[in-house]
C-alpha cells in the first residue's frame, strides 16, 4: 500500500504556466519552492508493504517523479518516464519487442538511434529494421509486414530537417496495430504535440532543448496509453537505466524557461536561415521556416514554430567545411544541440559517423554539410561570427 504522491499537472493552464508550476509544489517541511533533490536510495516503510509511494530509488524517486510529471503535462500526456539518456529511452522502448519483430524507422534518424537499431537490436534481439523516406508516396504502406510492430518517426529529422506528417502516418500505422513513436527532440512540446496528432509515445533526448544548458545527459518518454506505460514502467525499473536525482533537478529547472528559450531560438534561427540563404558561399539552406523547404507547408500546419536547428551546404567540400568550422568563435564546434549557446558541427564526421557511408550518401549527409544549433545570444553577434568564418573560407581560396 502507498499514499498518493502525485504532483499537480495544471492541465487546464497555459504552456508557460505548466513549464513553471506543473510537477512542483512547496516542500511540506520547509515551504521551499524549488523541488528538493532527493538523494535517498531507499525509503522507510511504516510496516511491510506500507510506504509513502517510494520504496527504492531505482523504482521511483521524488525528484524524478516531479520532472516526469512536468514533462508529461507539457506533452499533454498522462504519464512520463525519465531515463539516463535519450539512447537509454530508445533501448527501453525497443525492449518491448519480441524476437523476429519488425521496426519501421524514418531514414534520416538520429545517428545514435540508427546505430542502436542496426548494431544492437538487429543482432541481439533478432529484429529487422526498414529505414524509409516517409515523404515518398506509399513508402510506409509498402514497408509494413505482418511482423511490423513499431513505427519510429523523427520530425524534424536529424540532420536534414525533413518534416514527417505525424497524423497521416499514425493513422495508417495504427490501423495495423503498430506502436507509433515520435522523437520530438528538435521541436519540443512547445512547437509540436505528437500525442495530439495520434502518436502513442513521444520521446526526448532531454540533453538538448529540455535541459537547455549543456549540463545534463538524460532522456524521457510520455504517453497517454496506460498499457504501454505499465510495460515501460516495468522495463524502466527492471533495466534500471534511470537518471540521477540531480540530473532530474537540472532538466526540470531547464523546463521552467523552455517557452522563453524556444521563442528566442526560433527568432534567431529564422534570421540566420535568411542570412545563409543569401550568402554566395552557401549552396543550399534547409530550415522548415523557409519557403524553399520541401515540407514548409506541412511544418506550418503541424508546428507552431520552426525551431533553432539549421542545416546548410557550403559550396565546395570537406576542406571548405573544415576552414569554416575551425574559424567560428562564438559558435562552439561540438556535438549535441539545443543549448543556450550556439553550436556547430559536421554530421558526416561527428554525430552521424556511425551511419554507413552509403546511407549517408542517400540521405545527403555530405562533406559540405554543416549543422547549426542556433543559440539565444544577440543575433548580431551570431551573424557576425558566421560572416567571419565565411570570410576565412574566401581567403583560404584566394
Amino acid at each position: 500500500m502507498s499514499r498518493d504522491q502525485s504532483f499537480p499537472t495544471y492541465s487546464s493552464s497555459g504552456f508557460a504556466t505548466r513549464c513553471i508550476h506543473a510537477g512542483t509544489r512547496p516542500d511540506p517541511l520547509t515551504g521551499a519552492l524549488t523541488t528538493p533533490i532527493s538523494l535517498a536510495s531507499t525509503f522507510a516503510q511504516a510496516e511491510p508493504g506500507v510506504h509513502t509511494g517510494f520504496e527504492y530509488s531505482r523504482t521511483g524517486n521524488p525528484t524524478r517523479l516531479s520532472f516526469e510529471t512536468t514533462l508529461a503535462s507539457l506533452e499533454g500526456a498522462k504519464y512520463g518516464l525519465a531515463f539516463a539518456s535519450g539512447s537509454a529511452t530508445t533501448a527501453t522502448i525497443a525492449a518491448m519487442l519480441n524476437h523476429g519483430d519488425h521496426i519501421i524507422s524514418v531514414d534520416d534518424v538520429y545517428g545514435g538511434t540508427n546505430r542502436y537499431f542496426n548494431r544492437v537490436a538487429v543482432p541481439t534481439m533478432n529484429v529487422s529494421v526498414s529505414f524509409i523516406d516517409m515523404n515518398e508516396p506509399g513508402a510506409l504502406k509498402n514497408a509494413i509486414t505482418p511482423k511490423s510492430k513499431l513505427l519510429w518517426i523523427e520530425t524534424p529529422t536529424n540532420p536534414t530537417l525533413k518534416v514527417q506528417d505525424i497524423a497521416t502516418a499514425a493513422a495508417e500505422a495504427k490501423k495495423l496495430g503498430l506502436i507509433v513513436v515520435v522523437d520530438n527532440t528538435f521541436a519540443t512540446p512547445y512547437l509540436q504535440q505528437p500525442l495530439a496528432l495520434g502518436a502513442d509515445i513521444v520521446v526526448h533526448s532531454c540533453t538538448k532543448y529540455i535541459g537547455g544548458h549543456s549540463d545534463v545527459v538524460m532522456g524521457a518518454l510520455c504517453t497517454n496509453n496506460e498499457e504501454l506505460f505499465t510495460k515501460l514502467k516495468f522495463l524502466q525499473n527492471s533495466i534500471g537505466a534511470i537518471p540521477s536525482p540531480f540530473d532530474c533537478y537540472l532538466a526540470q529547472r531547464g523546463l521552467k524557461t523552455l517557452h522563453l528559450r524556444m521563442q528566442r531560438h526560433c527568432e534567431n534561427a529564422s534570421q540566420v536561415a535568411t542570412f545563409l540563404e543569401a550568402h554566395p558561399l552557401v549552396e543550399k539552406v534547409v530550415y522548415p521556416g523557409l519557403a524553399s523547404h520541401p515540407q514548409h507547408a506541412l511544418a506550418k500546419k503541424q508546428m507552431t514554430g520552426f525551431g533553432g536547428m539549421i542545416t546548410f551546404y557550403l559550396k565546395g567540400g570537406l576542406e571548405e567545411s573544415r576552414v569554416f568550422l575551425s574559424n567560428l568563435k562564438l559558435f562552439a564546434l561540438a556535438e549535441s544541440l539545443g543549448a543556450v549557446e550556439s553550436l556547430a558541427e559536421h554530421p558526416a564526421i561527428m554525430t552521424h559517423a556511425a551511419v554507413p557511408a552509403a546511407q549517408r550518401a542517400v540521405l545527403g549527409i555530405s562533406d559540405s554539410m554543416v549543422r547549426l544549433s542556433v543559440g539565444v545570444e544577440d543575433i548580431q553577434d551570431i551573424t557576425a561570427d558566421l560572416k567571419n568564418a565565411f570570410d576565412a573560407v574566401s581567403k583560404a581560396h584566394n
